[in-house]
């Protein structure tokens, strides 16, 4: 899978860059870059990294380019399909080089301790056909934002459920805010704010043995609700859903002109330096506060071609200590993959504004990334779900073509 974003919704600015040297052995990292500017490229963190291990380990050199979300998945596909994939990448998918047997096992790369640090939906999360290729490297949650500003002109209170929602999207209306409730469902991310409303609806992509529902009964109710109770009373702004891309939805909300949106630990840098005063709710369910929210991660994984796999496992069992995963997450206000860093975070003060994501974590459900099909369907639903919602559309009829496109790439595998 290309993907234009990474799974956590943030983009990259820098093309590729390498750092590295001659050795015994050289193993190539191709990472991606979760800054938005030379002065917080993931470069920077790459290159402390890497001078710390190789002074500790002089016969091995780690040579990393990082690319922007942008170019990262498309090079390391060039990389893989001309027959010289490099030794580890650090991108959005995984599953379908697993699939092809391109990858090392979880298992045969890292220590027990390191294995067993990851938390337990990411390390689900990682697995295809029940084995474990795919390491979490970065994770994320949804929360409800609100502008407490316009909340507070509008004399209402953060909502809890979806009618609350409506409601406070009905006077935030009333008081002229641009978009009472933004809805991003455009094709830049429409799969996160699709699940995030399924989840809250009890519905979800898959059902419990992890086979597609995308048209469950309540799924086609959930969109039914927002296709009546927001969209068709004019309480999600000025742009159809279906062209609202996340990105344009997060700018609004940091210009104050957005009541509520669901949104991830990015917005609180991009609201603060806006002068932006937000607080943040967990995502309103129907009959109260959802008990599932949305979980996102992008992947680490080894591939056997060149045939490092000890010192591919070494290195890792570095990258995934307690003290790089903590350094990565707070430079980028993300959540660790490990318990031993979310228990470290969560017990921190400097950690504080991210506690409302980190409590989420445990109970998130993710993409279902394992299915090497994923690819196909998300990005149907990134083209399609818009419609479910917009004039004359049909949430059953839209919902039943993506659960046909999801079941024709299931066969297809």
């Amino acid at each position: 899978m290309i993907a234009v974003v990474s799974a956590l919704g943030l983009t990259g600015v820098l093309g590729g860059c390498g750092f590295g040297g001659s050795s015994d052995v050289t193993l190539k990292l191709v990472a991606a870059d979760y800054g938005d500017s030379a002065a917080n490229s993931s470069k920077k963190y790459w290159a402390d990294l890497v001078e710390r291990y190789e002074a500790d380990h002089p016969d091995v050199k780690i040579d990393v380019s990082v690319y922007s979300w942008n170019d990262v998945d498309r090079e390391v596909k060039e990389m893989v399909d001309a027959g010289d994939p490099p030794d580890m990448a650090q991108i959005g998918a995984y599953a379908d080089y697993a699939a092809e047997g391109k990858l090392y096992k979880a298992g045969d790369l890292l220590s027990i301790p390191v294995q067993a640090d990851f938390l337990a939906q990411l390390s689900t999360a990682g697995e295809v056909n029940s084995v474990q290729y795919g390491l979490p490297f970065a994770s994320s949650t949804r929360v409800l934002f609100y502008n407490k500003k316009l909340l507070a002109e509008a004399g209402v209170t953060p909502p809890q459920t979806w009618d609350e929602l409506a409601a406070a999207a009905e006077a935030l209306k009333a008081e002229g805010v641009k978009y009472p409730y933004a809805l991003p469902l455009g094709p830049e991310e429409a799969q996160a704010e699709t699940m995030q409303w399924l989840l809250s609806g009890d519905g979800g992509y898959t059902d419990l043995t992890g086979t597609y529902s995308i048209d469950s009964a309540q799924n086609v109710e959930t969109f039914a609700w927002l296709k009546d109770e927001l969209v068709g009373k004019g309480l999600t702004g000025p742009v159809a859903p279906g062209k609202l891309d996340r990105a344009d939805a997060f700018a609004a909300f940091a210009a104050g002109d957005v009541g509520m949106l669901n949104g991830h630990p990015s917005l609180m840098e991009t609201a603060k330096a806006k002068g932006v005063e937000f607080g943040m709710v967990p995502t309103p369910g129907i009959d109260g506060e959802s008990q599932v929210t949305l979980g996102v991660a992008d992947w680490m994984m080894a591939f056997k071609e060149n045939g490092h796999r000890d010192q591919v496992g070494e290195f890792l069992d570095f990258v995934y200590s307690e003290e790089n995963v903590l350094d990565f997450s707070r430079e980028y206000n993300l959540l660790p993959v490990t318990t031993s860093a979310s228990r470290a975070m969560a017990s921190s003060d400097q950690d504080k504004d991210l506690k409302p994501f980190l409590d989420q974590l445990a109970t998130s459900e993710l993409y279902p990334v394992g299915n090497t099909s994923w690819a196909t369907v998300n990005a149907a639903i990134k083209k399609q779900i818009g419609k479910a919602v917009g004039p004359g559309g049909s949430p059953a009829g839209v919902l039943g073509g993506l659960q046909a496109t999801a079941t024709r790439a299931e066969t297809a595998e």
